[in-house]
This record gives C-alpha cells, sequence and structure tokens, in this order.
C-alpha cells in the first residue's frame, strides 16, 4: 500500500477550510482524544444537532474525520493519517520560513568589522 503524503491543491484547501472555524477545530480536538457520537458532540455546543452535524460533514469532507456507523449512532474519530498530512505540509512551509529568516538575519549581521582575518596573507612590502 503507498501513503500518499504531499495533499494536492484541492485537500489543503479543504484541509484549511474546515480548519478556519472554531467550533470544527474543537470538534478535531475533541475526536483526536476519543471517538464520540454527533450526538454527545453536539451536547456541547450552542448549536442545533443540524448545526454540530454540517461542522462534522465539512471536516470528514477534508479528511480530517471519518463518521461510521454503529446502530443508530454516528460514531466521530480523528484521521490521524491526514492529520500528518496536514502537519508535514505546515512543517515545509515552516522550513521555507525559516530559511528565509536565517538568510535575513545572515544579511542583516554582515561582515563583522572588529573580526580580524586569518586567511589574509601578508603584503611582502610589509
Amino acid at each position: 500500500m503507498v501513503v500518499q503524503t504531499e495533499l494536492s491543491d484541492d485537500e489543503t484547501d479543504r484541509v484549511f477550510h474546515a480548519l478556519a472555524a472554531a467550533t470544527r477545530r474543537d470538534i478535531l480536538r475533541r475526536t483526536i482524544a476519543a471517538e464520540q457520537s454527533v450526538s454527545a458532540l453536539a451536547a456541547d455546543y450552542d448549536m442545533s444537532f443540524a448545526a454540530v452535524q454540517k461542522h462534522v460533514a465539512v471536516l470528514e469532507a477534508a479528511g480530517l474525520i471519518v463518521k461510521r456507523a454503529e446502530g443508530r449512532e454516528r460514531l466521530v474519530r480523528a484521521d490521524p493519517v491526514m492529520i500528518a498530512r496536514a502537519r508535514a505540509l505546515l512543517a515545509r512551509y515552516e522550513e521555507l520560513w525559516r530559511a528565509r529568516i536565517d538568510r535575513l538575519d545572515a544579511l542583516l549581521a554582515g561582515p563583522d568589522p572588529h573580526a580580524t582575518s586569518t586567511d589574509r596573507t601578508p603584503d611582502k612590502g610589509d
């Protein structure tokens, strides 16, 4: 089995859209800790059950959670593979920014005017 690590542009858009809402981030956090029913999730929010279901659907469409039926309940759990893929994407962005900051630091530091050059050879006339 080949595990895809790179997110497509569409997947990236769906992940960031899903994480744009505080309620969805909270649902994801809660389902990372433990699998929960949609009813149990909905009980903790001051919104309708249908609104929570819509949030769950957005997370599911992004691949961040997996929903399964158990009897009449719909159980939700976070998908660690997709979370790892999103984390890898963010890590690549972080590497790019750190490299830019390192280059900027080096540019701003410039040559040290007080440093002595050890590779300078004296002139024969000195």
